[in-house]
């Protein structure tokens, strides 16, 4: 199954997407959050669709929000391939490296993402994540990840690398924080309809290719991820999880950085594509 969520930011309608059309799913979840997915949700739209019960959605020109509604967490891997390591100036990890982001980073596909005040290095990096569909904690072995795994998912994987690198004292998160530096989706695509081992990721600023990889060339697999990650944390329904970039980001000396008015486009194979125009940091509006 392909999930989505479809409406104006915070009034997003969960709906299933199918080659015959696209449903809405209000009538059975209020929402795609940990709870549902911890509930046996995608059982009950399964059954759903198959009894043929769903009316259809409105889709055409509506704004496309995150897969997954304001997770607990946001889980990332750094240095998880070998050439991306490389061209940072890095050896390949002999353990994951883990960082963290905020959940307010996590925004739409398509939405415009401000470019951080005062950034001069702002970084793109298309990545496979995946959604926890029940609490993990302490596997005890890779074997047991995908029965904890919902689905797979778009994230660029957005960093500002002065913060990140110069400013931070080693303290990754800095650069990855910024608001709206999680555009993810379209889709949550679950595992039965996705083979997560050798999916194509490529990336484009304006254009102009970028990164093109396949997770065949990642350190650690999804599998191993969500095993060594149980080991140190609890992982929630509905958390995050970036399974880390190919080579080819600005980091590398190649291309330049971001600026206002670039767009970047990110897809990977099954999962759909992302569009994003960069635009100059304004202040939060009072409330938001």
């Amino acid at each position: 199954m392909k999930l989505a969520r479809l409406g104006p930011e915070g009034q997003e309608t969960p709906v299933v997407v199918t080659d015959h059309g696209t449903y809405d799913l209000s009538g059975v979840v209020y929402d795609l959050t940990g709870e549902f997915f911890a509930s046996g949700g995608l059982d009950r739209v399964r059954d759903a669709l198959a009894a043929d019960e769903l009316p259809l959605f409105p889709a055409e020109g509506v704004r496309v929000g995150a897969p997954v509604a304001r997770p607990s967490a946001v889980v990332c891997i750094g240095m998880n391939y070998a050439a991306h390591a490389a061209e940072s100036g890095a050896t390949p990890p002999e353990q994951p490296v883990l960082f963290l982001k905020t959940p307010n980073t996590v925004g739409g596909p398509d939405d415009p993402v401000q470019i951080p005040r005062g950034s001069e290095k702002t970084d793109w990096e298309v990545e496979l994540a995946l959604v926890i569909g029940r609490r993990t904690a302490y596997l005890d072995s890779p074997a047991q990840s995908l029965d904890h795994v919902a689905g797979f998912t778009i994230c660029d994987d957005l960093s500002e690398r002065a913060f990140q690198l110069e400013v931070s004292g080693g303290q990754w998160s800095k650069g990855k924080a910024c608001r709206g530096f999680s555009p993810t989706g379209p889709w949550l695509v679950t595992p039965d309809e996705v083979d997560h081992t050798g999916l194509r990721l490529r990336s484009w600023v304006n254009g102009e290719p970028r990164q093109d990889s396949t997770t065949a060339d990642l350190i650690f697999g999804v599998e191993e991820i969500v095993y060594q990650l149980s080991q140190y944390m609890v992982l929630e329904p509905g958390d995050l999880v970036l399974t880390g970039t190919p080579e080819g980001v600005a980091l590398s000396g190649r291309f330049p950085y971001l600026r206002e008015g670039d767009v970047v486009e990110v897809e990977i194979e099954g999962l759909g594509r992302q569009r994003h125009v960069f635009t100059p940091w304004a202040p939060l509006e009072e409330g938001r």
